[in-house]
């Protein structure tokens, strides 16, 4: 049984109960009960302390090791992914332990991992180091399992690309780099059954339209339809990926996204930042879920998520990191403040808002209805603590606004502790269940010493980022 005292609480709703509460976890792992208590009876760390529910990552990529550390620095997407090729082969466990960690120290207790392999052939043997990683670290993992077999390095056809690399290059990029077919990509799923746990769960993964086959797509459709289980996929994340998409599906590529299954409530897209009003009603109707990555979408020059367009048709909305936090420090906290107040005009998404998306609609696509993202007997006990009393600090107010407060100050070095069906998970701001500085280190030294065995061909980088780029200013993704 675990007892969890804070002097205040943050409810689901702006105008719901906020003082001094008592929490009582059974040994279910679930809230037994929750008590309004006298302030007066905590102890002085007791009062400092705001209890809520813990927070979700709805869209991520597990990066232990960021992007910038090996150069990869922020630019368009297009080119961004190209620069992805630097990354040294690290060990799979050790990244994911080390970004499963970071999350938990923001008080985030699920995450959607969406699983970039570094090696091909050894898909499976990754799946099952994240799954160690979750259950080490010991918050919920949804792994979305990833198929990719279309359009490896641009959006439409090859031979423009060829056309504009320089002559040694043309032959080595000229044979698309191996990718897994449907039908081996389901048989490996299938295996990776055996890793999953009661804080791991696997999802289908079509990685977006533009890079998965349409036979692929169908197949995880009606996969999904017999099993319920969730699929995950990017959706017009750049402007760039809505052109290819206008003309290689002149009906709609939503339209026919729904018209082979795949649209339902068990689906969540992520970006989504280029959609028309027609396909926001669509989406809607069919049940669909929209994780937006703000951070990611400034710092990959993608632009903002019509939030507001999307309120107005009442999808479901989340929030996610997408591994690319504003200050590349997996800070969920902020993230929900840079959602605020990206659109602060809109007075709709209030604070509760904000907090509810991450609390139960992110929840949700990660590890579905179980009654979590709430404070209520018989919820599981999936919650966090931050220094209140810090962020109130010069407060004027005799009772003080705890959700602007929260809102507009709280970050990752606020967390106290944290907790995943009742055991403590992040103690005093650090995670117990691993040291986390410990494996930060070790990744560093492993990640240093690949990258200098690996040939890392900067010249290279350069001339693909350039073709692409001019493969795209030409329109060469307009062909079909």
């Amino acid at each position: 049984m675990q007892i969890i005292r804070a002097g205040r609480l943050l409810p689901a709703r702006a105008d719901g109960y906020t003082g001094a509460v008592c929490v009582t976890v059974g040994d279910d792992g679930r809230i037994a009960a929750v008590e309004r208590i006298d302030p007066g009876t905590l102890e002085p760390s007791e009062a400092r302390l705001l209890l809520m529910p813990a927070l979700s990552d709805a869209h991520d990529h597990g990066r232990g090791l960021s992007p910038l550390a090996y150069g990869a620095a922020d630019q368009p997407l297009e080119s961004w992914v190209v620069a992805l090729s630097a990354q040294p082969q690290v060990d799979p466990y050790l990244n994911a332990l080390v970004a499963f960690a970071r999350l938990a120290e923001s008080g985030v207790c699920a995450v959607n991992h969406c699983h970039n392999t570094q090696d091909g052939t050894a898909l499976l043997a990754e799946a099952e180091a994240v799954s160690r990683a979750a259950r080490d670290v010991g918050i919920h993992v949804a792994f979305a399992w990833p198929f990719f077999d279309r359009n490896p390095l641009v959006y439409g056809p090859l031979s423009p690309l060829l056309e504009r690399l320089p002559e040694p290059l043309r032959a080595r990029y000229a044979t698309p780099r191996a990718m897994r077919s449907c039908a081996e990509n389901m048989a490996l799923f299938a295996k990776a059954k055996a890793f999953e746990h009661d804080l791991f769960c696997l999802q289908y993964h079509p990685v977006a339209p533009q890079w998965t086959e349409e036979a692929t797509l169908g197949a995880i459709a009606r996969a999904s339809a017999r099993d319920g289980r969730h699929i995950h996929t990017h959706l017009f994340e750049t402007e760039r990926q809505r052109e290819w998409a206008d003309h290689a599906y002149p009906n709609g590529l939503v339209r026919f996204l729904d018209d082979i299954g795949l649209l339902s409530p068990r689906l969540t897209i992520a970006h989504a930042i280029w959609l028309r009003d027609d396909e926001i009603a669509l989406l809607a109707e069919r049940g669909v879920t929209v994780a937006t990555n703000v951070s990611s979408n400034l710092r990959l020059r993608s632009g903002m998520p019509p939030l507001s367009r999307l309120i107005d048709s009442n999808i479901g909305i989340c929030f996610g990191l997408d591994g690319m936090a504003l200050d590349d420090d997996q800070d969920m906290l902020r993230e929900l403040r840079l959602a605020r107040l990206s659109f602060a005009r809109d007075p709709r998404l209030l604070d509760a808002f904000v907090l509810n998306a991450s609390w139960r609609t992110g929840r949700r696509t990660i590890v579905g209805e179980d009654g979590g993202g709430d404070i209520a007997v018989g919820a599981p006990a999936d919650l966090f603590t931050i220094d209140f009393g810090t962020l109130a600090s010069d407060t004027l107010l005799e009772v003080p606004q705890v959700f602007p407060l929260v809102l507009a100050r709280a970050r990752r070095q606020h967390v106290v502790d944290m907790f995943v069906r009742g055991r403590e998970i992040v103690s005093n701001g650090r995670c117990r269940t691993v040291d986390l500085p410990a494996a930060e280190r070790l990744l560093v030294q492993n990640a240093r010493a690949a990258y200098r065995a690996m040939p890392v061909a900067c010249d290279e980088i350069d001339a693909l980022q350039r073709a692409i780029e001019d493969y795209y200013t030409c329109g060469c993704h307009f062909a079909v």
